[in-house]
């Protein structure tokens, strides 16, 4: 299988995260990807390519272009204003307020942020800019007929709704590439997400749509980020009802009844007959990630890719989740294995 890979992930190095009240070193730092690389290269699962380049269209056909707008031009602006730190959200449009995009960027950042989180800092743009890029080269792959690729995106992407960035994310990778499939005669695509944390981004997306089914496996909402989407009763709406499917699970949930979760989804995806099938890859549903309450093994990626294969439907992996840990490399390289196999 095919891997494509950016050093400009590189770019995106932010040095401050909001986590339990403090501001602590970022869980998605660069290392992150290079773990990741380590294990495909000693794994031999095939070649390491750069991405190609693309232009602004196919995330403008998947994100607001006021939205874009702002990702491109918030650190200068956040530099401007004198603020020395690095770009967090202190201010929303919460409940009962007016949703207006301010002028002022503390107000900006505000308006397009999710969570607090998630800081951009320099090289932010630009190494999502090169996420996407990574993403489509491995879309434009499977359109010329590979049956697996492997983009290994980062920063992630399945938490960066139509106008909204958080959870780490900026631009929304998997959408980005599942619209490009479908812009180019694909007719019907699936998006499975298995990591840990819903892929609320995702579903913003394509939620009124029934060219695209959405299903993602995650961490109850009630528990886990990002809290306010991902229930079951979420099918779609308009035209997309019964196309967003949903599987929340409880803290502790065993790979037992995420398999029951996973068969589930899998048959709704066969049934869907896609053509491709776009796979939000986290592997933060193991037992030793950090930021995560599931209990998967490493020897569960393996069966877990097995499972996907078995749909034999030509398959792009995006890489989402999985936190600074030694396995995050091995546990993504059995999925692809598993997937090959």
């Amino acid at each position: 299988m095919k891997t494509i890979y950016s050093e400009q992930h590189r770019l995106r190095d932010a040095k401050t995260e909001l986590y339990g009240g403090e501001l602590v070193q970022p869980f998605e730092r660069p290392s992150r990807a290079d773990i990741i690389l380590k294990a495909l290269v000693e794994s031999g699962l095939g070649e390491i390519s750069d991405p190609d380049m693309f232009s602004l269209d196919p995330v403008l056909a998947v994100h607001d272009a006021d939205f874009v707008a702002f990702l491109e031009t918030v650190w200068k602006e956040w530099q401007k204003k004198g603020y020395a730190g690095e770009v967090i959200a202190n201010v929303w449009p919460a409940r009962r307020m007016q949703c207006r995009v301010p002028r002022d960027i503390e107000g900006k950042v505000g308006y397009y942020a999710l969570a607090a989180e998630t800081s951009i800092s320099e090289g932010t743009w630009q190494a999502a800019l090169a996420a996407k890029d990574v993403a489509l080269t491995g879309a434009t792959d499977l359109l010329k007929g590979d049956s697996g690729i492997f983009s290994l995106c980062r920063p992630p992407g399945h938490h960066a709704a139509r106008d909204m960035f958080g959870g780490y994310c900026f631009l929304n990778n998997a959408a980005i590439a599942a619209q490009h499939l479908c812009a180019n005669g694909a007719g019907r695509v699936a998006v499975l997400d298995i990591d840990f944390h819903h892929g609320n981004g995702t579903q913003d997306i394509f939620y009124d749509r029934d060219d695209v089914l959405f299903c993602s496996l995650h961490g109850d909402p009630e528990d886990a980020f990002p809290h306010f989407l991902g229930y079951a009763d979420e099918t779609g709406s308009g035209a997309g009802i019964g196309y967003n499917r949903n599987y929340p699970m409880a803290p502790g949930t065993q790979f037992a009844q995420w398999r029951d979760s996973l068969s589930d989804a899998l048959e709704h995806i066969g049934q869907f007959s896609p053509r491709f099938l776009v796979v939000s890859l986290g592997v933060d549903a193991f037992e030793n990630d950090p930021i995560s309450f599931f209990k998967l093994t490493t020897d569960d990626f393996l069966t877990t890719g097995e499972m996907i294969g078995s749909l034999n439907i030509p398959t792009l992996f995006v890489m989402e989740g999985g936190y600074d840990i030694d396995e995050i490399g091995v546990n993504v390289v059995n999925v692809l294995t598993g997937f090959e196999g």
